[in-house]
């Protein structure tokens, strides 16, 4: 990688924060372009619920720690996500020992327990925290996601795990997450839970965007309103897992082995329209995360087709910038 790159850090210095997405292989594997570009940190998966405690009152801290422990060595803030999911949660939160759902009562306090011992460990060091995730349903005239959370404690699980994250650090900010965010009816759920929680007085500070988006879709249009939609709510805005697919969600394509030309042209100009209008909202947006760091890594080489290589990010698998990061870093 070339030393005489800009920082994107140091770009948008007077906008907002730059982060990543990371996992104990890419703090090693990516830690150059890392220190040189971001200034917050987000760990991809070891602050889940099924990586801290996956047996009920073992918790392992080791991968989290050494999370946390480089962005502080580093000077870089650190995102702490995600409390509470309907993913990535193990069996034994929602069931006894005979595999029966347990009572409300019983979950609650499952759930005051995790949030309280996790926050209050990295109280001072996480500055923020994506308390409730993916809590609002895809489709149809249904409000929120038929979760087991919602299914056992009922659908104010939600100001529950905000009052309890508050409770464990009063000075955290506390937002809540959620992915298709610009699209005109997800979007307008999101807003009336939010709006829901805020006129009863619920401890939340933000609105993360998660920003998983392709070559075309959100429109630009669609996002502009989403932000000004959020931000009428007077709460903090994050970009918080930002990487722009090749494909489009229902393209399950395998042919390629490179992307072509054409879409790295393409990228580079969607990048540069995303990051013009980021900037624009600069005084509601204070952190805009990617959802990793370069090609060689992501989780959308995954999903939503397995094995095939997607190339989300401004920079290569080898490390080197595209046309995409020369486009956001002359904005």
């Amino acid at each position: 990688m070339s030393q005489s790159l800009p920082s994107l850090r140091e770009v948008f210095a007077n906008d907002f924060r730059i982060g990543a997405a990371v996992n104990p292989v890419t703090i090693e594997s990516q830690k150059q372009l890392l220190i040189s570009h971001v200034n917050s940190l987000t760990a991809e998966n070891h602050m889940k619920f099924e990586h801290l405690q996956l047996e009920e009152g073992r918790f392992t801290f080791d991968i989290a720690d050494r999370i946390v422990d480089f962005a502080r060595s580093h000077h870089m803030a650190v995102r702490g996500h995600t409390l509470v999911w309907h993913n990535q949660t193990p069996d034994w939160v929602f069931q006894d020992g005979q595999g029966h759902f347990i009572s409300r009562d019983v979950l609650l306090e499952r759930m005051k327990s995790h949030i309280s011992a996790v926050v209050r460990r990295y109280k001072g060091k996480v500055y923020c925290w994506d308390v409730v995730n993916e809590a609002v349903a895809d489709e149809g005239s249904e409000w929120l996601r038929s979760s087991k959370w919602r299914q056992i404690i009922g659908d104010d699980f939600i100001e529950q795990a905000f009052l309890c994250a508050h409770e464990a650090d009063p000075d955290a900010l506390l937002f809540y997450n959620d992915y298709n965010e610009c699209f005109p009816k997800k979007r307008e759920k999101i807003y009336t839970l939010v709006k829901s929680l805020r006129d009863k007085g619920i401890p939340i500070h933000g609105i993360g965007m998660q920003a998983h988006w392709s070559l075309t879709r959100p429109s630009l249009d669609e996002i502009r309103a989403a932000i000004e939609r959020y931000a009428s709510l007077d709460v903090v805005l994050h970009i918080t897992e930002l990487d722009v697919s090749m494909f489009e969600f229902h393209d399950h394509r395998k042919d390629l082995a490179a992307p072509t030309n054409e879409m790295i042209e393409r990228q580079a100009e969607r990048y540069e329209q995303i990051f013009t209008l980021f900037k624009e909202y600069r005084d509601v947006i204070e952190s805009v995360t990617f959802w990793g760091m370069a090609d060689d890594y992501t989780w959308l080489d995954y999903f939503p087709v397995q094995g095939r290589k997607n190339w989300p990010f401004l920079f290569d698998e080898q490390h080197e910038p595209k046309s995409a990061f020369w486009r956001v870093a002359s904005i």
